[in-house]
């Protein structure tokens, strides 16, 4: 110590002491109080920042701590020493000779194909308490020493098992099929007592893995073992009892029992009873085995590997009603797809807009004022373009992770990128019933956050725009959507079908040039079938007005009158044209400087039918004279004709030489209608964008992202659910016969930025009605799905190994389309909930859950129409599903607040009609989460027997950070964002409470608010 401005005069030795902060007006001090009873000292400091230091750098540097670490770093010298002879030595050989005996040989463990590596229980016995009359509240930090690296990495956390000395944990150990885990490895397991539970949840996952927790951060430790992942896969009962000792191997503290597990068994034989919980619930451990098939399998692994990213896994052990014990592993996975299926749609409107952008620039010679249109239009269709094209530039540099964290919501580059897009699967294994798997897909809702919500969402801005397009006057010629969306599906139908037909007819041609007959009937009906779609697809009064409006347009144009009705003389003379088409007089290309015929396009694509009606009247008259032919041949000879015979009569009726002109008339005639049907198409599309720019473009921006979140989302559960459903014939017939139901389960407010959210959302789920699947076989060993189409209309190409492929129906083998049927309903819980319904607005979420009700009642009716009853087993009760579909409706109907029986009933239909189901917030954490383990827990009680004394201990195992393992020291396991800013607690009182009452949530919002004001004050 020493006085201001003097050299040291004094040394103070600060130990057994307790250091406190005195504060005054214009003095800030520590204060040391020593246990001896020593003066008390006041060490002045210039400020508090100067002060916090000295406050906390005694605490950490004293003897007793100096002790503590040498007797920890001379325990972990001992673990991680190996005893092999082999490795003793190489501790002695020189850097040389230790270089050349490279790597150890490491042991792998054997297990069944996409299953974890290894999985084990834990327990302990007989745990010594620091003070008699404390019961305990324990939990068990598991840690890894890797052979190679010889370090401890911390991997995982138990549960807290409170107020007993023989805890059984309920919460186990996986490790996934990927990780690192070797017979050779250690596991170090490190049993605490928690003083202050509340406290050491969040504390205990920051801690370095090198240092023991202090006593003052509310836990304390009772005792460490450590076992070889080989001792315990060998053990002859599969069963490890481990003496728990102190940090400097001294004393007993009591065991720690470490069971290894397989899903498909329990264990075996009866044993003693071990308390469970805090009401000494007995629960004893039977053996018994139980097939999995179906569950999974070795033929899903490549096209389920190509999808799913980075599983991670938390085993479970649950006593049932009958004291028996079920095992539940949980497992929440990325999915490539987050990243996947986005680039692919923006390929798609890449090229569509390109195409788009060149058919406006095909219009033509227009007069001034529509020329002008249209260079505005297409300087501001190139602009987008650009974006789209810079946009899919930085998703290709994209590395990493491959799913976008909730703090990325906001980033441009990102936002085409589905928020937390997770697989969250429960495989349960019951002693009396069939192993289970129960699916949910969580992800973030669907919506433009860089654009933000200041103006709404689409819902509100697609109603506007339309409301305001109707009133541009003169400029521009109004269209209605269904008049566009028409446009756009005579555009795709064009450019579909025309290929199409021009390859049918030279295969045709190739089929005449080889005289085959059973070929050019083939080929001929096939050409018969798609003309006939291309006529009809443009039998519609559209086309006509939009020819008209087309050529008015032009410079000088002149109308003329419809013309006269022809008469008989005059049908008769198109009779005769039709016998000889190749007389047949083209039409000029649309005129800009002469009277414009209205009737003239009914006669332009009536050329079409006719040139294919004289096209098989030509083949038919060929097939029957080479019939005649064939059969006065024979007739007339004993022998066959001779080659040279054949020749000459080919030669004399050649079948190429007659069919080629009537193939050219009629590619002619289906080039006149494709020029004509495009360019007032093109015109109609004009129109809409003109009508509107920029916010047209820009709506077309924003429902494009959205819906590229929706369809990420989409394709991952379809993928998923095929995948699991691939030997249920009954959902098969289902989804080729019916179609398959999406069920989202939204838990946005009604208030501020959300309800804008809510409307991305219900626009971007309510355009997946116009996505269609296929599934086809896989050519390669890439098994991600192909996307093609156009914005109105996209199909998903799912690619399957050839074994699975032939497990399908044969419907689907010939790639019949598989319909979607999304719907949304939404329940507000959080506490800006509770400002709409008292002060705002809640009618949004109301016509939302009317809405999909409805919906949701078209697909019901629609199976019960088209499935057999007895074709699945959830559908044997009928009267089940009508009842709770009734419920449903009246829950809707109520009004009540923060209604979650809607969301309940919603997943519960979808589950028995063999649905889809996902689970949306804000971001895919807090309140996603929450709802995915209140539904988990309940399936296990409803389906599964859980002990009802034991639902609330299970679903805080579910819920527990505790025992979310191995996380970096300041990453947040759901977003993967720094949270060293962030409140020591996420929830300021459990959410399960919070969604009994809006009361305790007006609550929480006042104590929230008061402690925010508090700490930035």
């Amino acid at each position: 110590m020493k006085n201001k401005g003097s050299d040291a005069s004094e040394v103070v030795i600060l130990e057994r002491r307790w250091v406190a902060e005195f504060r005054s007006k214009t003095d800030v001090s520590i204060v040391p109080k020593f246990q001896s009873g020593e003066p008390t000292l006041h060490l002045g400091a210039a400020s508090t920042p100067r002060s916090e230091p000295w406050a906390v750098a005694p605490g950490e540097v004293n003897s007793e701590g100096l002790r503590d670490r040498i007797r920890q770093l001379r325990r972990l010298m001992m673990e991680i020493k190996e005893e092999r002879p082999a490795d003793e030595a190489r501790q002695f050989l020189p850097s040389s000779q230790l270089d050349s005996l490279g790597e150890p040989q490491l042991t792998s463990i054997q297990r069944i194909a996409n299953e974890p590596k290894l999985e084990f229980s834990l327990a302990c016995k007989d745990l010594a308490a620091a003070a008699r009359d404390r019961k305990l509240n324990t939990f068990i930090q598991v840690s890894v020493v890797h052979p190679a690296e010889h370090v401890v990495t911390r991997y995982s956390s138990t549960e807290i098992v409170e107020g007993t000395k023989d805890p059984l944990f309920l919460t186990g150990v996986t490790f996934p099929p990927e990780y690192p885990i070797y017979e050779e490895t250690k596991i170090k397991l490190t049993v605490y007592d928690v003083k202050d539970k509340s406290q050491d949840t969040v504390r205990t996952s920051v801690l370095p893995d090198h240092k023991e927790p202090r006593a003052d951060v509310g836990r304390s430790f009772l005792g460490s073992a450590t076992f070889r992942v080989g001792d315990l896969v060998k053990a002859k009962e599969q069963l490890l009892t481990l003496t728990l000792r102190t940090s400097d191997g001294g004393k007993a503290l009591g065991t720690v029992e470490v069971n290894l597990v397989k899903m498909g068994e329990l264990e075996e034989g009866e044993t003693d009873h071990i308390t469970a919980d805090t009401q000494d619930q007995k629960c004893a451990l039977v053996r018994e085995c139980t097939a999995t098939e179906g569950i999974s399998g070795k033929d899903n692994l490549p096209s389920l590997n190509a999808v799913l990213r980075n599983p991670v896994c938390k085993l479970y052990r649950f006593p049932t009603s009958d004291n028996k014990w079920m095992r539940i592993r949980e497992q929440m996975a990325e999915t490539t797809l987050s990243f996947h299926v986005p680039k692919e749609l923006i390929n798609l409107h890449i090229k569509e807009d390109m195409r788009r952008n060149q058919e406006l620039k095909d219009l033509g010679e227009l007069a001034p004022h529509w020329d002008n249109m249209r260079k505005s239009v297409i300087a501001h269709c190139d602009q987008m373009l650009s974006m789209y094209q810079d946009t899919l530039a930085e998703l290709g540099k994209h590395t990493g992770s491959s799913f976008k964290s909730s703090c990325s919501k906001g980033e441009k580059t990102l936002e085409f990128i589905p928020i937390n897009l997770h697989l969250q699967r429960m495989h349960v294994h019951s002693p009396r019933l069939k192993d289970a798997l129960y699916d949910v897909i969580t992800v973030g809702a669907p919506a433009a956050h860089f654009q933000g919500f200041k103006n709404g969402g689409l819902r509100k801005l697609l109603s506007k725009f339309e409301a305001e397009r109707r009133n541009t006057g003169y400029q521009c010629i109004y269209y209605s959507p269904e008049n566009t969306a028409k446009a756009k599906e005579v555009l795709s139908t064009i450019n579909h079908l025309q290929p199409l037909i021009s390859s049918h007819a030279d295969l045709l041609l190739s089929s005449a040039s080889q005289r085959s007959p059973d070929s050019l009937k083939n080929s001929l009906k096939m050409l018969s079938e798609k003309t006939e779609l291309f006529v009809h697809s443009f039998k519609d009064q559209l086309v006509r007005s939009a020819l008209l409006a087309l050529y008015t347009a032009r410079p000088g144009c002149v109308l003329k009158k419809p013309a006269v009705p022809r008469n008989s003389s005059e049908e008769g003379a198109d009779a005769e044209h039709q016998d000889h088409p190749s007389q047949m007089k083209r039409q000029d290309s649309i005129p800009h400087h002469s009277e414009y015929d209205e009737e003239e396009w009914d006669r332009v694509w009536a050329n079409v039918a006719k040139s294919l009606n004289c096209l098989i009247a030509m083949v038919d008259r060929l097939l029957e004279k080479d019939n005649k032919d064939n059969t006065s041949s024979i007739k007339e000879g004993e022998e066959e004709p001779s080659a040279a015979d054949c020749k000459v009569l080919h030669t004399g009726g050649d079948w190429y030489e007659q069919l080629y002109p009537l193939v050219i008339t009629l590619k002619d005639c289906m080039g006149e209608v494709v020029t004509r049907a495009k360019q007032s198409m093109a015109f109609v599309l004009l129109q809409e964008l003109a009508c509107g720019l920029p916010q047209c473009l820009m709506l077309t921006l924003r429902r494009d992202i959205v819906f590229s979140q929706a369809l990420a989302g989409l394709v991952c559960g379809f993928v998923i659910k095929l995948h699991t459903g691939l030997h249920d014939q009954g959902f098969l017939q289902q989804l080729h016969t019916v179609g398959l139901l999406v069920q989202y389960e939204g838990l946005l407010s009604t208030y501020s930025e959300e309800a804008g959210m809510l409307e991305d959302m219900a626009v971007g789920i309510s355009d997946l009605q116009k996505v269609k699947f296929k599934v086809i076989e896989a050519k390669s060993e890439d098994f991600l799905p192909i996307i093609t189409g156009r914005r109105e209309h996209y199909v998903i190409e799912v690619q399957l190994p050839a074994k699975m492929f032939e497990l399908l129906p044969q419907e689907i083998k010939e790639g019949k389309l598989l319909h979607m049927y999304p719907v949304l309903f939404n329940v507000g819980i959080n506490e800006q909930q509770t400002l709409a319904e008292r002060f705002g607005d809640t009618t949004l979420q109301e016509n939302i859950n009317q809405e999909n009700l409805e919906l949701l009642k078209e697909y019901y009716k629609l199976f019960t129409e088209k499935m057999p009853p007895d074709c699945l087993p959830h559908f044997q009760e009928q009267n089940d599903l009508k009842g709770l579909l009734e419920s449903l409706h009246q829950n809707i109907q109520a009004k009540k607040r923060k209604n979650v029986e809607i969301m309940w009933l919603a997943a519960t239909i979808c589950r028995k009609l063999n649905g889809v189901r996902f689970t949306c917030c804000k971001s895919a954490k807090d309140r996603t989460s929450m709802s995915v383990t209140l539904e988990q827990c309940s399936i296990l009680r409803d389906e599964h027997q859980l002990h009802k004394d034991f639902f609330i201990r299970a679903l805080d195992c579910m819920r527990s950070r505790q025992t979310q393992g191995a996380l970096n020291e300041s990453d947040d396991p759901e977003t993967g964002c720094l949270t060293d800013n962030k409140p020591t607690s996420r929830h300021f009182y459990p959410v399960a409470l919070l969604l009994v009452s809006s009361h305790l949530l007006v609550v929480w919002l006042i104590l929230s608010l008061a402690l925010l004001l508090a700490k930035y004050q």
